[in-house]
């Protein structure tokens, strides 16, 4: 036995075929595994510009979200617009129509007054018909009248002339004749042609001569109906419970008794 047999020898080992192919199939693992890793970079890197082709896409969806949002909320604003005006309308058409019917029920108001004050007006002028009617019954009765036969002369007897001349004629609103004549404008006429002016209309004719009793009638007085300076109706009384007057257009000038229409009263024009 050598002297160094007992030594180890330095020397590597050889190796196996066996161990240098599984070290091969290793670093050729190892190699494919770095390939594959480069190759998913690469294609991570890649990756950003796929992402960046896609933003157009993407910001065009976004922008056409936004425009119908953008005309949704348009529509809406312009819903409450249209319903505001609407509501402002009708709030108006109510007040209007408030303020309508309260100066419809102010005129209605107005309105019974009036009726109200006429009825009352009329009612008196019934009554006062009524005492004159008395009157001259009480008065035809003890005689004291000139209402019985009475013979006028002078001027007096002109009027009655005249008036009982006109018999017959036509009633016309405004006429003072020849051929038509109304109440006051028979009147005016009968005195005019004696020459006596008396003013135009039965009012200014109720005053203008004396007052004088219902009971005291003498032939040539002018009779009056309603009361002194808003008379509407005049005539000439000419004795004998009669006068003559333009009445209506439906009689004409006629003679008529007391009776038929008792006056309110009467004035001395001669």
């Amino acid at each position: 036995m050598s002297h160094t047999a007992h030594i180890r020898s330095h020397r590597k080992p050889r190796r196996s075929a066996s161990t240098l192919a599984m070290r091969a199939g290793v670093a050729g693992g190892v190699l494919s595994t770095l390939a594959v890793a480069g190759a998913s970079g690469s294609a991570n890197a890649a990756e950003p510009v796929t992402q960046t082709l896609e933003l157009p896409t993407l910001t065009a969806d976004l922008a056409a979200q936004a425009a119908q949002s953008a005309d949704a909320t348009q529509q809406a604003a312009a819903n409450y617009q249209l319903q505001a005006e609407r509501d402002t309308a009708a709030a108006n058409a109510a007040k209007q129509a408030k303020a309508d019917l309260a100066d419809a029920k102010q005129k209605a108001a107005e309105a019974k007054k009036k009726a109200e004050e006429a009825a009352r007006k009329a009612a008196a002028a019934r009554a006062s018909r009524s005492t004159a009617r008395t009157t001259l019954s009480t008065s035809s009765d003890s005689g004291s009248t000139s209402t019985s036969t009475s013979t006028a002369t002078g001027s007096v007897a002109s009027v009655i002339s005249f008036v009982k001349a006109q018999i017959g004629k036509s009633y016309v609103l405004g006429a003072s004749g020849p051929s038509a004549y109304d109440c006051s404008g028979l009147v005016q006429s009968a005195f005019k042609q004696i020459g006596v002016s008396l003013p135009r209309v039965s009012q200014d004719q109720s005053t203008a001569g004396t007052q004088v009793s219902l009971s005291n009638l003498q032939p040539g007085d002018v009779l009056y109906w309603g009361s002194a300076g808003s008379a509407y109706h005049v005539a000439v009384y000419v004795g004998d419970g009669m006068f003559v007057g333009a009445q209506n257009p439906s009689t004409g000038i006629v003679e008529k008794p007391l009776s038929y229409d008792p006056p309110t009263g009467a004035v001395r024009v001669l």
